[in-house]
């Protein structure tokens, strides 16, 4: 079977093994079955539900050793397996390939468990008369270990972010099958007869898209540096106000417009990075 990972410089520097296999200090004393349930919503919850609050969530710098540790472990066992002879590999040495990937499934649990939560709270928001809140559960949580294998932890995002897009995508097509099954499978007494369907017909995103989109690009803005936000909202009126030009921006914070035009480039290319990992073309492709 081949064995996926996401590549990284570190990897192949000295010090590699160390850094993927020491934990933040922050995380020494906190056991990641730590938490506990709300008190405000205790007696609320189904016991799923409870037992996804006995898991703690992680720090930004436990999720970055979590999958460094996934990856670098998945890394090693690749290499350690290419250079295997066929004719006389030992046992010894193909069970350390395995001991390996044993240890990045563990590395890949902690992940995925900690983000439980995540499924279910995207989950309450697209449960209608096609998808119950179990079904979309289940759906989400195989999403959610799919991104858990290919987020590029390199990048320095939060897994969050990553995860919430590709599950919301996954919810918005499952939204969309469930729109066409009821219009082409509608019985008498259906109560969603002679009804609008809540698609938008002339071909655009819904107002509910577009607020999706909308949030999705102001998370997109808070992964910029402070300077790199404030010219890419002036220069294109996201502020609500008229669109700056480079040479206003350059005397306003005191340097020439072409360094203005140079940071707007490099916040641009991180947002089209961001666009394309979270595969939102792909996202605004499904709904129209």
């Amino acid at each position: 079977m081949p064995i996926d990972y996401i590549p990284c410089r570190d990897f192949s520097k000295a010090g590699a093994e160390e850094k993927a296999s020491t934990p933040p200090a922050e995380s020494a004393d906190l056991p990641l079955d730590g938490g506990t349930v709300p008190a405000s919503e205790a007696g609320s919850l189904t016991p799923y539900l409870a037992s996804l609050y006995r898991n703690r969530l992680l720090s930004r710098d436990e999720e970055q050793f979590y999958f460094r540790r996934m990856n670098w472990l998945k890394y090693r066992a690749s290499v350690d397996r290419r250079r295997l002879d066929r004719r006389r590999a030992t046992t010894r040495q193909m069970e350390r390939v395995e001991q390996l990937l044993a240890e990045a499934t563990k590395a890949r649990d902690v992940l995925v468990t900690a983000n439980l939560r995540l499924v279910v709270s995207i989950a309450k928001n697209f449960v209608d008369q096609t998808w119950s809140f179990d079904d979309l559960v289940a759906e989400g949580n195989v999403v959610l270990m799919k991104a858990v294998e290919k987020f590029n932890f390199a990048l320095g995002n939060r897994f969050s972010t990553y995860a919430t897009y590709a599950i919301q995508r996954q919810y918005f097509r499952l939204s969309h099958r469930g729109r066409q099954y009821r219009s082409r499978f509608v019985i008498d007494d259906d109560p969603s007869r002679g009804q609008i369907d809540p698609g938008n017909g002339d071909g655009g995103c819904s107002e509910a898209q577009v607020g999706t989109l909308a949030t999705i690009f102001s998370e997109f803005l808070g992964e910029l540096e402070p300077r790199e936000r404030k010219i890419v909202v002036a220069r294109f009126g996201f502020d609500g106000k008229a669109p700056r030009t480079f040479r206003d921006l350059g005397d306003s914070m005191g340097v020439c417009k072409e360094r203005i035009r140079q940071i707007q480039t490099r916040a641009l290319e991180k947002l089209r990075s961001m666009a394309d990992e979270a595969g939102l073309e792909q996202t605004v492709g499904d709904w129209l």
